[in-house]
């Protein structure tokens, strides 16, 4: 008996070790509301009914699944099954948001959070306090940087001084690009503009900082043309694939995906969920790019931790 037990225990153990490591580059760290979480179906935007005026705004998830994914119940049990799930998974996980629940994260798992200073305008702290905070050594990254939710190009010259600074301190950055959502100005944010997406509003900021690192998250979705022609043209332009990972219809997502793959980009596609509320989403987006045919194992493994390793200047082996 205690053979066979020695044996079970050998081959978990044996299991554990050869999973292999992913690096998810877009998780929200934000305090739990229980008036503004809910249940949410994966894909929900398979359906994007209209509204009008004077119709109820459009629900930005739907519940028409036999599973939905559940959200956290408190601020302690979002901690406590997200960092079980990024050790079972072998994930690790770069974070903004909220200082407070980042620094929290960061104190549990040191080695599986890579905290990130996210900044949309310069409101939110002077240049000053910015490299401050860079210089302080918790924060290795910045992002998200979200200038389109505020009406602003990224390319916007309040911003310039904050990209010279993360240029200057070889500090990688995350830029949002592409869709907030179904009816996003119609239910909470009137600033926003589709436009604002586009990817080539990037090359300014990119000519006037040419050492810069940026990944567009999520692929500039869905203006694929404009999203390849400006990696084409900078080498240093990553894109990751949160938020409509599990948001848009499963064939859409595998054909933006697909299309960056064919064109040459797979040494450039970092894994991302855009991770909120719901602990379980992080094996619901994994599971697509798993599921996905048409990638060999070599490129699943470059999208889910080499490509990342690469952009970030990760040692590779602190994940052995």
């Amino acid at each position: 008996m205690f053979l066979c037990l020695w044996l079970a225990a050998g081959l978990v153990a044996q299991e554990s070790k050869k999973r292999p490591p992913i690096i998810d580059v877009h998780v929200h760290a934000m305090k739990v509301n229980p008036n503004f979480s809910s249940p949410m179906c994966p894909w929900f935007l398979s359906s994007m009914p209209g509204s009008g005026p004077n119709q109820p705004a459009p629900s930005f998830v739907n519940l028409d699944c036999v599973d939905p994914l559940q959200p956290a119940l408190s601020d302690a049990d979002m901690q406590e099954k997200l960092l079980a799930t990024a050790e079972r998974l072998n994930m690790v996980l770069v974070a903004s948001g909220d200082p407070e629940v980042l620094h929290k994260w960061h104190a549990q798992a040191p080695d599986r959070i890579i905290p990130s200073l996210g900044i949309s305008n310069a409101e939110q702290m002077s240049v000053e306090a910015f490299r401050d905070s860079l210089n302080s050594g918790f924060y290795k990254v910045m992002g998200e940087v979200a200038p389109q939710y505020q009406g602003m190009s990224p390319s916007d010259m309040s911003l310039d001084a904050y990209f010279g600074v993360a240029e200057e301190l070889g500090i990688p950055v995350g830029i949002h690009m592409g869709t907030g959502g179904n009816g996003m100005i119609n239910i909470n944010n009137p600033k926003y503009r589709a436009s604002l997406g586009q990817p080539f509003l990037l090359e300014d900021v990119l000519a006037r900082h040419p050492k810069l690192k940026i990944w567009v998250m999520h692929a500039g979705y869905p203006m694929i043309d404009q999203m390849i022609a400006l990696m084409g043209a900078n080498a240093y332009v990553y894109v990751d694939l949160a938020g409509f990972i599990w948001s848009y219809p499963l064939e859409e997502i595998h054909a933006y995906l697909k299309r960056l793959v064919q064109a040459g980009f797979g040494k450039r596609i970092l894994y991302g969920t855009d991770f909120m509320v719901w602990p379980k989403l992080l094996e619901t987006s994994i599971g697509v790019i798993e599921n996905a045919n048409y990638l060999s194992e070599d490129q699943k493994r470059d999208i889910f931790f080499n490509n990342a390793v690469r952009f970030f200047n990760l040692d590779p082996s602190q994940f052995e």
